[in-house]
């Protein structure tokens, strides 16, 4: 076992979310944060494991020894399969950390015979250090596995602990599939524009340009969303309008809420035996 300067972590999984994870540790290392890495993936990404490989990390190594924290980083419906192949990195005083949707601590505990646990949702931002990532852990977690996972998590972006279990559908639902939601409505927001008359190429690059800079300055000020939304609309002008559209009855608010709905349900079904 390593200390908490340079822990050793085994992630098993590099696909949407591990690779996410993973990138925003390879950059970490590279600015000089210690990490002890390996990587258990069938399937590997070249790019990424080129990207591994020069920073030291060890992939799908035949020899196994017990790790200070091992990373499920799998699709719920695999982890029975996973958990096999990484049963020999577990050892007495291994935390485990889930970022697996709707797999509960009790499910993890009762098939990785652990306790000390960790369910979190990064997302997909973190592989440029500008991500959220959402955490609640097991009652046998002491502040020590708290910090060394935060620890973990921070080379990612923000980092916050979640007062209850049954919040994480939601989290889930939120931030761990928020990113698609934002992307989508830059992909409609540059179709639009195409379709009144814009040439594509434009299109795109005006409302990728405007999706990412409106998150970067709500990041970078003091002001609320509402607030920088207010300071946006001149009453009568051609920003009310739209809103006037988007605010209405039948408009995002409420189909956003079945959106995150639907997601948060999901999760709590991917949960479930036979819930893939």
């Amino acid at each position: 076992m390593s200390s908490l300067d340079a822990p050793r972590v085994v992630l098993v999984g590099a696909g949407q979310m591990g690779g996410a994870l993973v990138r925003g540790w390879v950059d970490a290392v590279r600015r000089g944060g210690g990490l002890e890495l390996t990587v258990l993936e069938p399937n590997f990404d070249q790019g990424l494991a080129q990207a591994l490989e020069s920073v030291g990390a060890v992939l799908n190594p035949p020899d196994q020894g017990a790790a200070d924290i091992v990373v499920f980083a799998v699709k719920p419906q695999t982890f029975a399969a996973a958990a096999e192949s990484a049963r020999g990195f577990i050892g007495p005083g291994t935390i485990v950390l889930s970022v697996m949707a709707g797999l509960s601590i009790a499910d993890l505990s009762r098939t990785l015979g652990v306790e000390r646990i960790v369910r979190a949702m990064p997302n997909t931002p973190g592989q440029i250090g500008r991500g959220v990532t959402a955490y609640v852990s097991a009652s046998a977690c002491s502040d020590n596995d708290r910090a060394l996972v935060e620890q973990l998590l921070t080379p990612l972006g923000a980092v916050e602990p979640i007062a209850a279990e049954r919040l994480m559908d939601v989290v889930t639902a939120v931030s761990g599939s928020g990113p698609a939601y934002v992307f989508l409505l830059a992909e409609v927001l540059a179709a639009v524009g195409e379709a009144e008359g814009l040439e594509r190429d434009t299109a795109r690059r005006l409302a990728r340009q405007t999706v990412g800079g409106a998150g970067a300055l709500m990041l970078e000020s003091e002001a609320d969303a509402a607030t920088l939304r207010k300071q946006v609309t001149s009453p009568g002008g051609t920003t009310q309008a739209a809103l006037d559209v988007l605010q209405a009855p039948d408009g995002l608010a409420p189909l956003l809420r079945r959106a995150v709905s639907a997601a948060a349900r999901r999760s709590r079904e991917l949960g479930k035996p036979g819930g893939g």
